[in-house]
């Protein structure tokens, strides 16, 4: 038999394991998840220029500043504005969440919108139909099965 063989408690997976390659590091972090709230990174500054148009719309709609002590796990080099000193502010932006349901309204009312938007093109462009010369319009898929041509 063969004595030169290793036996199976000197292998183990972690002295296999691949050595991992470098990563590009991520530019804003990931917030540690809450349950019932979506995250959203919202300028404050641009170019040094403070953007209060942005961050108060934003106020408005419903989103509210993360405090940076809850979410230790985001490190902060700089306080870029005195205004948001207990947040979250990184590069000119500012962590902010706001509760799943308000964001669900939001996108369904945005979806409504654009719904609204494409039947008035529907509309405008039916206007001009002329029936010896017909438009297309097809915004509908055909499956056939069979043979081929």
């Amino acid at each position: 038999m063969a004595n030169n063989r290793i036996e199976r408690e000197q292998t183990t997976r972690e002295k296999t394991v691949r050595k991992k390659g470098w990563q590009r590091p991520e530019v804003l972090p990931s917030p540690t998840l809450e349950d019932g709230y979506t995250f959203k990174w919202i300028r404050v500054s641009t170019q040094g220029h403070v953007d209060a148009t942005n961050v108060s719309s934003k106020l408005r709609e419903g989103w509210e500043p993360v405090r940076a002590e809850d979410h230790p796990e985001i490190t902060m080099v700089t306080v870029e504005n005195e205004r948001f000193k207990d947040n979250v502010v990184i590069g000119g932006l500012m962590l902010c969440k706001a509760p799943k349901e308000l964001t669900q309204e939001r996108n369904d009312y945005y979806e409504q919108q654009t719904a609204a938007q494409i039947v008035s093109v529907d509309n405008s462009l039916m206007r001009e139909n002329d029936p010896r010369m017909p438009l297309f319009n097809e915004r509908k898929t055909k499956v056939t099965f069979g043979k081929g041509s």
